[in-house]
């Protein structure tokens, strides 16, 4: 009742491209030796295909070693489980689904929170070699840190680390990190850093250095905000909610005097944070460009 080619595999040609002519016309293969399983494997894998072997028997263990994806059953022989990527231990098929759609949404959410912490990287190394080489002060205390840390990426990190995610899972997970946290990390440490140095012009006298450290800190909460709401696309309800609890928290903290003092909060006129603010915007426009730019000239 099976529909398609059977083949008796007695009869398969020993090379592998041959193997693999043959393995594209046939459908149900039997009477295959272990190390038929094996060349099987590698003749579908010299031709680029993603291969996934299940087996529950000694003579499954070299193809599932070979195979992409191996898959043991929990009733199998005890090298078949320790060769295998995945044991079904209840021997249900049905399990696989489930297994896949974890794996996506653990693969898919771990990049996404990788990217985000890596900006922060990419952007604190730029802005410490900015001060060292124009001899100016840190533009930001440990609280404004720790303010942005945890709004821009603690607290959002948790929720998009646990979100569902159905996304299939694609290979060149460094790169894929990488060719969106260096470019997000750059724009930040320039527009935070030209912020900063339009603050120490614009200010002087006491109080200056608050104000010209928190004219910086609006800068990059904003363009980091841009970067969370860039990552946590494609947008779902609890996502849009997310990133705007987050904008909704920063200005509690500039709106309540208390907040304000414990995170050394001190915005000063109106022309600089404004100023910030234009920055801010623009930065956000360049990494719209170059999001989109990279994702065309660098595919995965």
């Amino acid at each position: 009742g099976l529909e398609g080619k059977a083949v008796d595999a007695r009869r398969l040609p020993a090379d592998l491209p041959a193997m693999a002519e043959a393995l594209d016309t046939g459908t149900v293969f039997g009477r295959v030796t272990p190390q038929q399983k094996r060349d099987m494997v590698d003749a579908l894998q010299s031709r680029g295909r993603t291969v996934a072997m299940t087996g529950d028997g000694v003579n499954d263990v070299l193809a599932l070693k070979s195979a992409d994806i191996g898959v043991a059953m929990g009733s199998g022989s005890e090298a078949t489980r320790a060769v295998a990527q995945i044991v079904l231990l209840d021997n249900s098929f049905a399990s696989l689904p489930s297994v896949v759609a974890e794996g996506r949404r653990v693969i898919g959410n771990i990049t996404r929170v990788a990217t985000l912490f890596l900006v922060k990287t990419v952007y604190s190394v730029l802005l410490a070699v900015l001060v060292v080489c124009a001899r100016v002060e840190y533009p930001f205390l440990p609280r404004h840190l720790t303010l942005l840390s945890t709004l821009t990426i603690g607290v959002p990190a948790f929720f998009l680390a646990l979100a569902p995610n159905t996304e299939r899972a694609r290979p060149h997970f460094v790169r894929r990190v990488m060719r969106y946290a260096v470019p997000g990390g750059v724009v930040a440490a320039a527009a935070t850093f030209l912020t900063y140095l339009l603050a120490r012009h614009h200010y002087s006298g006491p109080g200056a250095l608050d104000a010209e450290t928190s004219a910086a800190t609006l800068t990059l909460f904003l363009v980091s905000m841009w970067v969370l709401a860039i990552i946590a696309r494609p947008y779902t309800w609890w996502r849009v909610t997310l990133v705007a609890s987050m904008g909704v928290a920063f200005l509690l903290v500039l709106a309540v005097p208390a907040l304000q003092d414990f995170f050394a909060l001190k915005l000063v006129g109106v022309t600089m944070p404004w100023a910030a603010v234009g920055v801010a915007a623009v930065a956000a426009g360049a990494l719209e460009y170059l999001w989109r730019w990279v994702g065309r000239r660098f595919p995965v």
